[in-house]
């Protein structure tokens, strides 16, 4: 890697030294005289590594050092690493140095070699990061949206479409079964809409009756019932300027989808009992757990209005397709429940992360969402235990349904061992990643012994080297 370097020492012969060293190494040098000079040469360039004498006056080299940490966290850039070259009696000094930041230290007289390793592996590390950087923005951005998670390839489809249809005015018909996570698709397409300043309005159709609905949808004049005291506005009224989701369309009464109907095709409405027509701007979001074209063909759901709503279809796929999915949601639940429970974070035991990969999750993600829950307060030990699980969570993949292992087919057995490793795979990879490579801090959090989780290492073939600078 060829870099700009700054290098600092008030001796014009050791700079010259320094300077004809790293240049025939191929880098960019650049000298200062004195620590006022060096910070008025990084203020105006941009340097990717420092070299600075230690013993330097009035300024030092901790002082230059100091500098470089500032400035980082004014601007909230990388810190620039820098190197100390110290005369004897200073390593004390050196040693300071290095607890603020600094990536290594050489005494006077230095060794030639010895500087362009130290300064290659800096400009190595800096460029580790670096790209370490890029890359957990690549995945914040890629498997996340707005508080959905997921790095399945069904999920990446789901963002894609998030992506190119949020920014639009389109109306959104949003698809899957129950506890998929379909309020908080609602809110990625409104938030990261240019309606996000204005309201989201959200009115879940199976909790009201047919007559009700109305009143909440299209909001009613004093008198229009019985109980109606007052004039009250609607859903549609309050989302003027933003969103409305219709959460369980398909469980509207075909006299409000008509209604519903006539607001999308002239944004206007009468409140109920009223005739004055009220006109409104709202982008219309949609969901349901329901086949619509099965209720079109049993005449319960009105053709035009799907037409309507299905301009563009976000379909969620079950929990049960996108189980590469699991670790992920597991360790995010794990995290939000202990921190909104003020808990602290336990692991998983081996048998409860089993018994969570092998449950079907017929509920989803709003049933793994409250199994952890479940787990995170009944927790007393070190770990969750598989008896912290749900009984209903239990039932399955547990002890009971494990005898009759044996018996499955071997393929069967097979995919079962492969999910449970790809799911201790990323839970102990993350782990890992939290204490950079510590075997020893990383066997602490998860309740493990560190042999044991050494031997978990050698046979997924992780490497614990290859989280030290993460």
């Amino acid at each position: 890697m060829k870099a700009t370097i700054l290098a600092v020492d008030d001796e014009p012969a050791i700079l010259i030294a320094i300077e004809r060293l790293l240049s025939g190494c191929g880098h960019q040098v650049e000298t200062a005289s004195s620590g006022e000079q060096a910070i008025d040469r990084l203020r105006r360039g941009a340097y990717d590594l420092v070299v600075t004498d230690l013993t330097l006056a009035p300024l030092t080299g901790m002082d230059v050092l100091r500098w470089t940490r500032d400035h980082a966290n004014e601007t909230g850039e990388s810190a620039l690493p820098v190197i100390l070259i110290t005369a004897y009696g200073s390593e004390r000094a050196a040693v300071e140095a290095m607890k603020l930041g600094a990536v290594d230290y050489l005494p006077k007289p230095f060794d030639n070699d010895e500087l362009v390793r130290v300064v290659e592996r800096a400009l190595e590390e800096r460029r580790l990061r670096r790209d370490l950087q890029l890359l957990r923005q690549e995945v914040s951005d890629k498997y996340r949206f707005h508080n959905i998670l997921g790095k399945s390839p069904a999920m990446q489809r789901v963002f894609e479409r998030l992506r190119k249809v949020a920014g639009t005015d389109l109306t959104v018909l949003i698809l899957g079964p129950s506890g998929t996570g379909k309020e908080l698709v609602a809110n990625a397409v409104h938030y990261n809409s240019p309606r996000r300043r204005r309201p989201l309005i959200k009115v879940n159709c199976a909790a009201f009756s047919s007559e009700l609905v109305e009143s909440e949808l299209f909001g009613h004049e004093q008198g229009a019932f019985t109980g109606a005291t007052r004039a009250r506005q609607g859903k549609f009224e309050l989302a003027d300027g933003g969103s409305l989701l219709l959460d369980e369309i398909g469980d509207m009464s075909l006299e409000t989808q008509a209604k519903v109907l006539r607001v999308l095709q002239e944004k206007a409405f009468e409140r109920v009992g009223g005739n004055r027509t009220l006109n409104v701007d709202v982008r219309l979001l949609a969901a349901t757990n329901q086949n619509l074209e099965a209720l079109i063909a049993e005449g319960k759901f009105r053709q035009d209005l799907y037409y309507r709503l299905n301009v563009v279809p976000i379909e969620l796929p079950a929990l049960g397709e996108r189980a590469g999915d699991l670790p992920l949601l597991t360790e995010h639940f794990l995290r939000t429940t202990a921190k909104k429970l003020d808990r602290p974070r336990r692991p998983l035991s081996s048998e409860a992360l089993r018994c969570l990969v092998e449950h079907p999750w017929e509920g989803n993600i709003r049933e793994l969402e409250h199994a952890i829950e479940h787990a995170v307060v009944l927790a007393d030990g070190g770990t969750i235990e598989l008896e912290d699980l749900p009984a209903s969570i239990r039932g399955t993949g547990s002890g009971a349904d494990s005898a009759s292992m044996d018996d499955a087919p071997l393929d069967f057995k097979e995919a079962k061992q492969r999910a449970v490793d790809r799911f201790e795979r990323e839970f102990i990879s993350r782990a890992l990643e939290r204490h950079h490579g510590n075997v020893t801090r990383a066997a602490e959090e998860m309740g493990m012994y560190r042999q044991h989780l050494q031997l978990k290492l050698s046979k997924l073939g992780l490497d614990p080297r290859s989280f030290r600078d993460r």
